[in-house]
């Protein structure tokens, strides 16, 4: 049985969800710009692509196409794509727990707010749940938290600040885990899709 994750609001979060909708038309005609419909036309599958291929793992910052996932939904991927396109706007800070995170996370614009909120929510969600969404470009370090979920304690609370998470577990590895994601997450804050690639490039070839 997974552990409850504690939702304590200073806003409606239905409100929140009724914004992120709204944002996802947009979100879309982020995903797929005007330059990719020449390259879905005559040019080959892996024209333009800049790194890792035209398998749908790649780091392509025109179209995007790791931010697909197995099992993510449409809306899920259009949300991490209104992050990335608006990652400078932006800031977190983390504080190392002896058990586990605490992360205050903002934007500057109310929009990618809405947008940030929704997807924080959500999958911590899916790790309630062990529901991965196994995105492609996705940290192996999120692997234990889909496998060990229901040791992870998680309260969020959204404020004026920003949306506050705690999560602490009883588990070393766990909170190793937590700790590791935590610091991968303000990179990608801090520098986006190039912070995504070094992660990429960094990792071990089976």
């Amino acid at each position: 049985m997974p552990s409850p994750t504690h939702l304590r609001q200073s806003q409606s979060f239905s409100a929140v969800r009724l914004s992120a909708t709204a944002l996802f038309a947009i979100a879309l005609i982020l995903l797929i710009p005007a330059g990719a419909e020449a390259q879905m036309h005559g040019q080959g599958a892996g024209a333009g692509m800049h790194g890792h291929g035209a398998d749908g793992t790649g780091h392509d910052e025109v179209v995007m196409p790791g931010l697909r996932g197995r099992n993510a939904t449409a809306a899920e991927s259009a949300e991490l794509a209104v992050m990335f396109r608006n990652f400078e706007t932006i800031s977190r800070e983390v504080t190392n727990l002896g058990d586990g995170i605490r992360t205050v996370t903002r934007s500057s614009d109310q929009d990618v707010m809405d947008i940030l909120t929704s997807h924080v929510v959500g999958m911590i969600g899916r790790v309630d749940a062990g529901d991965d969404p196994e995105i492609f470009i996705q940290s192996p370090t999120l692997d234990i938290f889909f496998e060990r979920g229901d040791q992870i304690d998680t309260s969020i609370d959204v404020t004026d600040e920003g949306i506050i998470v705690v999560q602490t577990s009883t588990d070393p590895e766990l909170v190793e885990a937590l700790q590791l994601h935590a610091a991968e997450v303000t990179a990608m804050a801090d520098r986006g899709m190039q912070a995504v690639h070094e992660m990429m490039m960094s990792r071990p070839v089976n």
